[in-house]
């Protein structure tokens, strides 16, 4: 089973949620930090890591030589990449996404295959966690391709637990591509209801069934619950204001440790989950 810890902004607890649950079972699992513009879950894990792979864009390489000015790699390229300077194309490569069109149109073959780091994947364990995070190199601006490899190296005969970016753009899609169920993380205010809102609407749209953790769930006011009710989304667990758990954060320490009662907690909100994973399952099959 492979369950996505979302929200839809940061600074709600998605990473806290994210790596107490991992903790929290006593069996193999792998936690995998696709935050990879900012990830922190090895802060609190403090995994021992062993490989660090770079990770590579395919991106174009002119060659002047056979280029015949035609114009048609501009023309197909998508993200304005390429621009036709006379009889040489001058190459983007800040806006290009790899995809690899302007090779594949190109009359001539003027245009060749190169390489560009946008990151790396690093991979360790701690003790039954197996643990994966991405990290995309400072000033690049695509995030999914990274992503897309974290997602890609993980173990498929194990549970997965996937520390997702903030938000609802495309690195959060990436994440969360593929995934059995996603847990939503919010707080009790209003900006919390307006993001869980966007999340909600994305994830609808994915066809991926969620339900919501609220965390400082006795501050704030009852705009969360009410839209949760509104649209029939379960309310699986509520982690309280307390100080004793932002201190644990600051220090680097998963609560469960300070708190070893919330370790049921978390044992029984993954078992919720897997009914509603199994039940889902059930439905598709009827």
């Amino acid at each position: 089973m492979i369950v996505a810890v979302v929200s839809g902004k940061g600074g709600t607890g998605k990473t806290t949620v994210a790596v107490n649950l991992a903790l929290s079972l006593d069996r193999e699992v792998q936690l995998l930090d696709c935050d990879v513009e900012e990830p922190n879950a090895h802060l609190l894990l403090r995994p021992e890591i062993s490989t660090a792979e770079p990770v590579y864009l395919p991106v174009p390489v002119f060659q002047k030589g056979k280029c015949t000015g035609c114009g048609r790699c501009v023309e197909v390229c998508a993200y304005n990449a390429l621009v036709l300077l006379r009889d040489k194309v001058l190459i983007l490569r800040e806006l290009c996404h790899g995809c690899g069109g302007c090779l594949y149109f190109c009359p001539e073959e003027a245009l060749v295959e190169g390489k560009k780091v946008l990151g790396t994947v690093e991979q360790g364990r701690i003790g039954k966690i197996g643990f994966a995070c991405g990290r995309l190199n400072v000033g690049e601006a695509l995030a999914p391709p990274v992503i897309k490899a974290l997602r890609r190296g993980a173990d498929p005969a194990l549970d997965t637990i996937v520390d997702c970016p903030p938000g609802a753009s495309c690195p959060v899609v990436q994440a969360v591509r593929g995934v059995d169920f996603c847990l939503v993380v919010t707080e009790p205010t209003p900006f919390g209801r307006h993001d869980l809102e966007v999340v909600a609407e994305m994830l609808r749209m994915l066809k991926i069934p969620c339900a919501v953790i609220i965390n400082r769930a006795d501050l704030g006011d009852g705009g969360v619950r009410d839209f949760c009710k509104e649209q029939e989304i379960p309310v699986l667990a509520e982690i309280p204001f307390k100080k004793e758990i932002a201190r644990c954060f600051a220090a680097g320490i998963p609560f469960i440790e300070r708190f070893p009662g919330w370790r049921k907690k978390f044992q029984e909100l993954w078992t919720a989950v897997e009914e509603r994973v199994a039940s889902n399952a059930r439905n598709c099959c009827a």
